[in-house]
């Protein structure tokens, strides 16, 4: 099973991990992560630490905590509740409302 898909145009990369547990998504996340930062590292490739965030997308009511800690460069990345990606809005359930009303 593929957990992990890249998404990238021009300067903007979107990584997306899944799984059945938060936990377990999390915990894949930190590892692509790692991966990204020894790959820029490599290159000499810097990322802007203040445009990267974590969203938790889930269409279930899950009775277990969803706050989620994801690493870049040793930082915690901030977990917000939507986000927006080469002009799309995404929030965590994928209702695409308040893109609906941005693009309206």
């Amino acid at each position: 099973m593929e957990r992990t898909k890249v998404v990238a145009y021009a300067d903007d990369m979107f990584i997306a991990t899944k799984g059945d547990k938060i936990r377990a998504v999390e915990n894949h996340a930190k590892v692509e992560m790692s991966k990204t930062n020894e790959c820029s590292r490599r290159n000499k490739i810097k990322f802007n630490d203040e445009k990267h965030k974590a969203i938790l997308v889930t269409r279930r009511k899950r009775m277990e905590d969803i706050d989620i800690t994801i690493y870049l460069h040793f930082k915690p990345l901030e977990q917000v509740t939507q986000m927006k990606y080469l002009g799309i809005i995404f929030d965590q359930k994928f209702k695409f409302q308040e893109h609906i009303r941005y693009a309206a």
